[in-house]
């Protein structure tokens, strides 16, 4: 049977009438990398009623073949190896089938010609058993024309096999190499098969087994690095069929290895052969969705458990072979039940591993860990969300478990002193001053003992009567954190290497976490001032709003009650002069003497308003000249010295000009009879204001409370400045504002 055979599963059945006929899978379909129309339907595909009919038509006619050569051409009972042939075809077509309804269902072509290989191999397996029993049965006529059926079977099912495992797990060969290395080996089977025919008329065992391991070994590199390049569900596909072919191979390796030291069992060659058809019920196992996830772990302990037997397998085999002889009679016996024991005895060794080793601990330690495991838990610890200080308890309380320690004592703090803070059994609070000629010897010191301590350190020898002390320091980037602390009772075993070693990495994992402690307390305390100065800012922002709302309201009223009142006035004296200019023109010049004043008056209101909103003066002269003018119209004593400064952007002139003027406003109000004096200067790349008064002063609480002191405040911080504000009851007060890195503008 051939890949083109009507009987192949079929790909690409058109939906009803369509003119397209469904297309057989052929030859070319398995050697040629294919993929899906995205939008093609699966029953566009070929359907899955059509693909389970052709499967079971396969797996039939390939189970019938084999069942005719296993017991229908022989004559009598068949032979076990027959029955092997036969149960290894139906596995392998029941794999194909499983394949072919797993391909169907995903609708896609690329899993569909995996299960058309194993079938047609299926199939091409049978037909070589079944032609091999009939030329060793059937009469001269067919003899001939059998024995040629089954010598170019077999290569050519050699040939399929390394042809199956180029085209892992789609079916598809995907490179050029990969299907001119397919086509020439199905060359070589054929020509090959017809050597042999032409020859000694048949296939032996040993030919065709070292024909298909060969054919594997060359075939296996291209497939792992398949194996490599795929994920997900195809991946975990691989796996499942390494893991029948890894058991395969550890039970025809013990059973070669049983063969050759027991003569045991007689039919050898057949148990392997056996062993083969876990491959094709991995296969099989690979297409159901709940066993594909459990691929990976499976494989694991599968080829551990294989290389352990392959361990014990090959021991066996040099020490006995290589004593010269092999063992007859009662050795065989014991030398199959040390083999059992030995196999026993290693696989079960990992799982009692651990608790062997608890018990060890127990008996040499008095407990159930090592004095290292309490560095080998520390890191797993750091990892969970354990207060530091409850780490810390665990871990001097493991220490005093694990060391057989009187006391376990952790040590941290900052620079000048370091403070107890876990001691088991529990002391209680305690600091130890550490002086700024200790610390770089304390940093550098490593693990001490008591002579050290008592040059360094003596406070800390300060009640341990007489006991064994080790301190550790705990470091970190040459910072000195804490002290790790332990001590035995007098008469106790000293201190080993061993134990120093413990302590020493130990304290290196502590500072890491200290470090990272202090890390997280400073990233707390930066991120709280950030959102402290995000509500200062909305409430900045708030106020500046209110503000601005509230001086348009005042520039509304100033307005409509100051210019707004006296220019109406003006008009309506207009008119009272035309109506006197004709009777009494001495009277209207009179009026126009008085409407000329009023005038004026209103010049100057509107003057006067405009520098409440922003001073022309400011705009064209400067900080210098609008603060003279300010103190020039403050019913207070007001001395200002600003010489020597410059140009500055308009916005920082704003906010200084205005924030003296507050200062101003607050002195006039609080201090009628004081002297003022406002002085403006640069320093450091920033300009500098301060105006201080003689008046009576008051309390910084209620400065800072104010409403002039937020204003200020507002304006100031809108361009990166400063104010401070200082004031006690009789000393005058001071508001002294800062605006840095501002640049001149000439």
């Amino acid at each position: 049977m051939n890949s083109s055979s009507a009987g192949a599963p079929t790909v690409g059945a058109p939906v009803g009438g369509s003119p397209r006929a469904s297309k057989p899978i052929t030859a070319s379909d398995l050697l040629t990398p294919t993929s899906p129309s995205p939008s093609a339907s699966p029953r566009a595909r070929g359907g899955p009623g059509r693909h389970g009919v052709v499967a079971v038509v396969m797996f039939g006619a390939a189970v019938g073949m084999a069942a005719f050569g296993a017991f229908g051409a022989t004559r009598g009972v068949p032979e076990t190896s027959d029955v092997v042939r036969f149960a290894l075809v139906g596995l392998w077509a029941f794999a194909g089938v499983m394949e072919s309804r797993t391909g169907t269902a995903r609708a896609t072509r690329s899993s569909g010609p995996l299960g058309a290989l194993v079938l047609i191999g299926a199939s091409l397996g049978s037909v070589a058993f079944a032609a091999a029993r009939l030329g060793e049965t059937a009469h001269a006529a067919l003899r001939h024309g059998a024995r040629l059926v089954a010598t170019l079977a077999c290569p050519l099912l050699i040939a399929l096999c390394a042809h199956v495992l180029l085209a892992l797990p789609s079916g598809v060969l995907l490179t050029r190499a990969r299907r001119v290395a397919t086509v020439c080996g199905y060359v070589f089977a054929a020509v090959a098969g017809l050597t042999l025919w032409a020859g000694p008329g048949h296939l032996g065992v040993g030919i065709g087994t070292f024909g298909w391991i060969a054919s594997v070994a060359l075939t296996l590199p291209a497939a792992h690095r398949r194996y490599l390049s795929v994920a997900g569900v195809e991946r975990q596909r691989l796996q499942w069929i390494g893991c029948g072919a890894a058991l395969a191979g550890e039970i025809a390796v013990v059973d070669l290895a049983f063969r050759a030291l027991l003569k045991w069992p007689s039919h050898s060659a057949a148990v392997a052969a056996a062993a083969t058809g876990l491959i094709p019920l991995a296969l099989a196992a690979s297409t159901v969705p709940r066993l594909v996830a459990r691929a990976d772990r499976l494989l694991v302990h599968t080829v551990s458990v294989t290389g352990l037997t392959l361990v014990v397998v090959g021991v066996y085999l040099v020490i006995v072979l290589g004593l010269g002889r092999s063992p007859q009679g009662g050795d065989r016996q014991i030398l199959a039940l040390s083999m059992i024991a030995a196999a026993i005895a290693a696989i079960g060794y990992s799982p009692t591993r651990r608790r062997l080793n608890d018990i060890a601990n127990r008996l040499v330690y008095g407990e159930r860990q090592a004095p290292d495991e309490v560095l080998r838990t520390f890191g797993s610890r750091l990892t969970r969300a354990i207060p530091m200080d409850e780490l810390l308890l665990q871990l001097a309380e493991s220490l005093r478990k694990t060391m057989t320690l009187r006391c376990a004592e952790v040590w941290s703090g900052g620079s000048g002193a370091l403070e107890r803070v876990v001691s088991v059994p529990d002391s209680g609070p305690a600091a130890l001053a550490v002086g700024e000629r200790e610390r770089p010897v304390i940093t550098r010191a490593g693990v001490t003992g008591n002579t050290w301590l008592g040059v360094w350190l003596p406070s800390l020898l300060i009640g341990r009567a007489g006991g064994a002390v080790r301190a550790a320091p705990i470091t970190h980037s040459g910072e000195l954190l804490g002290l790790i602390v332990v001590e035995r009772a007098p008469g106790a075993d000293t201190f080993s290497d061993e134990d120093d070693r413990v302590l020493t990495e130990l304290a290196r994992s502590v500072g890491l976490a200290l470090h990272n402690v202090q890390l997280d307390s400073a990233l707390q305390e930066t991120l709280d001032e950030v959102r402290r100065q995000a509500e200062e800012l909305r409430a900045s922002r708030a106020r500046i709003v209110a503000t601005a709302d509230a001086e348009r309201r005042k520039i509304e009223r100033n307005l409509h009650d100051g210019a707004q009142q006296h220019l109406v006035a003006l008009a309506v004296n207009l008119r009272l002069v035309k109506d006197v200019l004709g009777d009494d023109p001495a009277a209207a010049a009179a009026m126009l003497d008085d409407l000329g004043r009023d005038v004026k008056a209103t010049i100057q209101e509107v003057r006067d308003l405009a520098h409440g909103i922003y001073p022309p003066l400011l705009l064209d002269s400067g900080l210098a000249e609008a603060l003279r003018a300010a103190a020039g119209r403050s019913p207070l004593r007001v001395n200002v010295d600003a010489g020597g400064i410059g140009r500055y952007p308009p916005e920082v002139e704003a906010a200084l000009y205005f924030c003296c003027l507050e200062a101003l406003q607050n002195a006039a109000k609080h201090a009628p009879d004081a002297r003022v004096e406002v002085r403006v200067w640069e320093d450091g790349g920033g300009v500098m204001f301060r105006v201080s008064d003689d008046g009576p002063g008051f309390g910084q609480q209620a400065a800072t409370k104010g409403q002039g002191f937020v204003n200020m405040s507002d304006r100031l911080g809108a361009i990166g400045g400063s104010v401070r504000w200082e004031s006690e009851p009789g000393a005058g007060a001071v508001v002294t504002g800062t605006v840095p890195g501002i640049a001149t503008v000439l």
